[in-house]
């Protein structure tokens, strides 16, 4: 079998035959009048309507078979494929031959000609001439085996959606998931904006950042972990209804349900409760079910790999992460102290070095994702977390929590949903014993943000927001095992 190497200086070869014969091997631009798309879509009335007439139209080389005096060729665009028909005596033997000596599949033809239905059904396009609009130097997968290492897919995603139509379409998926979610909120009065990457520290969310470095202004930058806290500033000028759909990074562990570059989408909206957030939520999710993905039960896989049926239809309950405490791990978490659940969160599996270093909420968050978490299938609001482990939500002083919703779907987090908290002295009461828990080694603990704060003091209107990963989303719409498989290009180890 030849190498790649030599198959690529065999395509050279070919590139010179066409110098030769005067074809350029990669042309500005080519004959075009349809796309491939279009004529499938109107053949019928193509066909009539300019009967003999020739029609150009251009794609890539996916097959080629017979010999002598007809070949048949496969061309692919946009997830579309139309045979094309190369018979001697519909065009010049010497382009006839030229074809022979210089393409291969994985190239860019453009063809004109007529179009016909074969004797056995198939709509086709006989060739009258053909020029080459891009010359593939390397050879196309094998489209049987197609690629089988899961590295070299995340490395070349072009040839996954080439040759794989179910990963082709689960990209379109996406990308009319997006849209869907953008026009729920456009119908709903939001208003769309962009917020930074770059931030001089990370707020937000409780997680390890990224570091980088602005060369120009000689600082330490980070990369954000949460869209809320700019979008809050946004809402303090006067706006009552934004949203962002965009990029966070969090340096933290990886696996089949955790990445550290992700898309979110956030809203806020002023005047309005926790309990409508909860509504729109499910009226959001439902509907991109049915009708983006046309249905409501889905497989829902763990990181383990394990998948389990989820129904979409029907109410979503609500549950406290206290009842779910009790329920499952036997913790009144409105009476356990620091170090208690500190012995907790060991028992659960949590590294006693990390236990020491983590403060009362997220020692109870971690026992809640052992214990409660998984147990929960279908979609249900887990409700009223503690206070420290949401700072920046509104709080219920006599019973320790806050306000907040999290919408839990086959045992995973989709949704983070918060009566926003709007005091700035409590605020920074909060933001004070996060940075304790910082300084006692929690490095998920936020820090003090004044201008966040600043913001705060001149006056936020009651709001409620919500934060969503899109990926988690549709990883589940799509029946994904490994949220990977729904980003075109995930992070890579770099090739040894």
């Amino acid at each position: 079998m030849a190498s790649l190497e030599e198959l690529r200086n065999v395509r050279l070869n070919k590139i010179e035959i066409l110098k030769e014969a005067q074809m350029d091997p990669y042309p500005a631009s080519v004959p075009f009048d349809y796309s491939i798309k279009e004529i499938k879509n109107k053949f019928t009335d193509l066909k009539e309507s300019l009967a003999e007439k020739n029609i150009s139209t251009s794609g890539r080389v996916m097959v080629i078979r017979g010999q002598g005096s007809i070949l048949f060729i496969v061309l692919q665009s946009a997830g579309f494929r139309m045979q094309a028909v190369l018979k001697k005596g519909e065009l010049e033997d010497r382009l006839f031959n030229l074809f022979n000596d210089t393409v291969d599949c994985g190239d860019y033809i453009s063809v004109s000609g007529s179009l016909f239905v074969t004797t056995r059904g198939e709509e086709s396009i006989l060739i009258k001439d053909w020029v080459m609009a891009s010359k593939a130097l390397l050879p196309l997968p094998d489209k049987w085996c197609g690629i089988q290492d899961q590295e070299e897919i995340g490395r070349k995603r072009y040839l996954d959606i080439l040759m794989n139509e179910g990963s082709y379409q689960r990209f379109e998926i996406r990308s009319k998931l997006i849209q869907a979610i953008r026009k729920f909120f456009d119908d709903k009065g939001f208003m769309e904006i962009e917020t930074p990457v770059l931030q001089n520290q990370a707020g937000g969310a409780m997680a390890r950042v990224f570091e980088t470095h602005h060369n120009d202004y000689d600082m330490p930058m980070v990369l954000r972990i949460a869209l809320e806290l700019e979008h809050k500033k946004i809402m303090a000028g006067g706006y009552e209804r934004v949203y962002e759909i965009g990029k966070n990074f969090r340096n933290e562990g990886s696996d089949p349900t955790h990445l550290q570059e992700f898309t979110m989408i956030e809203w806020y909206a002023a005047y309005q409760t926790l309990e409508t957030n909860m509504l729109w939520t499910e009226e959001l999710i439902k509907s991109l079910a049915e009708k983006i993905i046309g249905k409501t039960t889905f497989i829902v896989y763990d990181k383990d790999g394990s998948g389990v049926e989820v129904d979409f239809n029907g109410s979503w309950p609500r549950v406290s992460f206290g009842d779910l405490l009790k329920e499952n791990a036997g913790i009144d978490i409105k009476t356990i102290t620091e170090e208690e659940a500190r012995k907790e969160a060991i028992k659960w599996g949590m590294e006693k070095s990390e236990a020491g270093k983590a403060g009362r909420g997220n020692l109870l968050d971690f026992i809640y994702k052992k214990s409660s978490r998984p147990k929960i299938i279908n979609p249900t609001f887990v409700i009223d977390f503690p206070g420290e482990l949401k700072p920046l939500a509104q709080q219920d002083k006599e019973q320790g929590t806050a306000k907040v919703a999290q919408l839990i779907v086959g045992g995973a987090e989709i949704t983070n949903q918060y009566a926003e908290l709007i005091n700035p002295l409590a605020q920074r009461e909060l933001l004070i014993a996060q940075t304790k828990a910082r300084e006692q080694g929690d490095e998920e603990a936020m820090e003090i943000d004044e201008e966040f704060l600043s913001a705060m003091e001149h006056g936020m209107p009651p709001m409620t927001g919500f934060g969503m990963g899109i990926d988690r989303l549709v990883a589940i719409l799509t029946e994904q095992r490994n949220l990977r498989d729904v980003i075109f290009f995930p992070i890579m180890h770099p090739r040894e």
